[in-house]
């Protein structure tokens, strides 16, 4: 039985729900007070440029202690499409994973610069670049953290029948996980000490465990915010976990709640992104089967990220190869830029933009 475990059932049922000032000082505590890369606030820096030369430094292993290599893909590789609108892998910096392919990548002018596989099984669901330079990860059979140098400074494995899809760095001493499992558990776990500091069952989240959840996030309120794959909902909870917000849609994949108050959700299922207002009124959607430009595939849309710009970024599992992984599109629906190459990256599930401003490590600062 692994640590974390051991002290669930250490704390009693009666005292899985945490005071709002605990809550909100896990991100005073451990990264400072929780604010939006807005005005004269340090989170208007972009830290995961900084930390980028780490990963082309010389004391980079071409292979890391606990990397286990990935198969050759199993689609098919052809060259990059450079007729697409924007500029390729030279359009962002960023940290990409995605279902299919179990290997991050960390790509910088316009090259992959670093990498790090897990081998066979499933799944990556959800990554961080921290301003420290350590990469955390979901891997639906653990979650961990790695040095730019692939040392593991952090692991937890999902007991059997669980399984952790969603991860989320609350300072550099803390990461928000969900247990999805029967039942799902919130926990905000110390990575330094191994305590539970909050585990609060979800005991109607689906009939199968895979299918409940894949993204979870504590807002820059510190209220959670739970996307209910299964069962068709957005759910917000307040600091003792009773619902204060929720919305209906299909299949929401994630769920970000946005500087402006609104909340960005991705169906899955409808194909779509849409932008709600605290009302439940619908103030921006992008339908890719209407609004993306004839002739480009876009299938398995899953997660998406709103940057600083306006623009909003979708990613896609992209029907193994025959398909676009990233499209970004402006406020107006303009498509500026849309990544297909099948060479150099996977499918796309998640994606971190690091020339986007926040600290990734202060809940609700980034837009992911």
């Amino acid at each position: 039985m692994s640590i974390t475990h051991l002290n669930r059932r250490l704390v009693s049922f009666g005292s899985q729900c945490i005071s709002l000032a605990t809550a909100l000082g896990l991100a005073f505590l451990a990264g400072g007070c929780v604010t939006h890369s807005s005005g004269t606030n340090p989170a208007a820096a972009t830290p995961g440029l900084a930390v980028l030369p780490a990963f082309t430094a010389a004391d980079v292993p071409a292979l890391g202690p606990a990397e286990i290599p990935v198969p050759p893909p199993a689609w098919k590789v052809s060259p990059p499409d450079t007729t697409l609108p924007g500029h390729g892998l030279r359009q962002h910096p960023m940290v990409y994973i995605g279902e299919g392919c179990n290997k991050i990548f960390v790509v910088n002018d316009g090259k992959v610069i670093w990498t790090y596989a897990t081998g066979k099984g499933w799944e990556y669901d959800d990554v961080w670049l921290l301003s420290n330079g350590n990469v955390l990860f979901s891997r639906m059979q653990y979650a961990a953290e790695v040095t730019p140098q692939k040392q593991v400074v952090w692991h937890l494995d999902a007991p059997p029948g669980t399984e952790i899809h969603t991860v989320q760095p609350i300072g550099l001493d803390r990461v928000l996980l969900m247990e999805n499992g029967k039942p799902a558990h919130l926990q905000v776990v110390n990575i330094k000490t191994g305590v539970v500091e909050v585990d609060h069952a979800i005991p109607d989240a689906g009939e199968g465990v895979h299918g409940e959840f894949r993204r979870v996030r504590m807002t820059a309120a510190g209220t959670y915010l739970l996307p209910f794959l299964e069962l068709g909902k957005v759910v917000e909870y307040d600091k003792d976990f009773n619902e204060i917000w929720s919305y209906k849609i299909p299949s929401p994949w994630a769920a970000i709640r946005l500087h402006n108050g609104n909340t960005l959700i991705s169906d899955e299922k409808d194909r779509l992104v849409r932008e709600v207002s605290p009302h439940g009124e619908t103030v921006w959607e992008y339908k890719l089967a209407t609004d993306l430009p004839a002739g480009l595939q876009f299938k398995d849309s899953q997660s998406c990220v709103r940057l600083a710009n306006g623009n909003t970024v979708l990613c896609s599992r992209g029907s193994n190869g025959a398909g676009c992984q990233l499209i970004e599109v402006t406020p107006d629906k303009q498509l500026v830029w849309a990544l297909k190459d099948w060479t150099n990256l996977g499918p796309a599930s998640a994606v971190q933009m690091l020339d986007d401003p926040g600290v990734p490590e202060t809940p609700g600062d980034c837009q992911r």
